[in-house]
């Protein structure tokens, strides 16, 4: 079975937490979604969900 590679970044939970916040009437700042991004990453890291990579060129 072929093992698929996802990337996921706190760059990306940031915008989905901003998109979500906001469709629900919330106005985040920057500096929230930020910190919600980072707590989110660590959060998934400390479940085993995601692991945790070397920084990927994306040339390659």
């Amino acid at each position: 079975m072929r093992e698929i590679e996802v990337i996921i970044d706190t760059e990306e939970i940031a915008e989905f937490f901003y998109n979500e916040l906001t469709k629900r009437g919330y106005v985040p700042g920057e500096s929230e979604i930020e910190e919600l991004a980072d707590i989110t990453f660590e959060y998934l890291l400390n479940k085993c969900i995601i692991d945790e990579a070397e920084d990927i060129d994306e040339e390659d």
